[in-house]
């Protein structure tokens, strides 16, 4: 894990968004990270295609540690 240092006003609106949210701070950093990298590398995709995804993901994934 590291330090990322972001701009202060990119802060304040991760800050706002955590707690509408109800992330922490870096869930919510994380989160926009993920889902911005997804759509950068799936240019086609909605934002609703890229949770769908997740989900369907999150989904099999809980099926195999149910069954291991």
């Amino acid at each position: 894990m590291g330090i990322v240092k972001i701009d202060d006003d990119l802060h304040e609106e991760v800050r706002r968004a955590s707690a509408v949210m109800c992330r922490s701070i870096n869930a919510q950093a994380e989160f926009w990270m993920k889902v911005g990298m997804m759509a950068e590398c799936n240019p086609t995709l909605s934002f609703n295609d890229i949770m769908k995804m997740q989900v369907e993901a999150a989904q099999v994934g809980r099926a195999r540690a149910v069954a291991a």
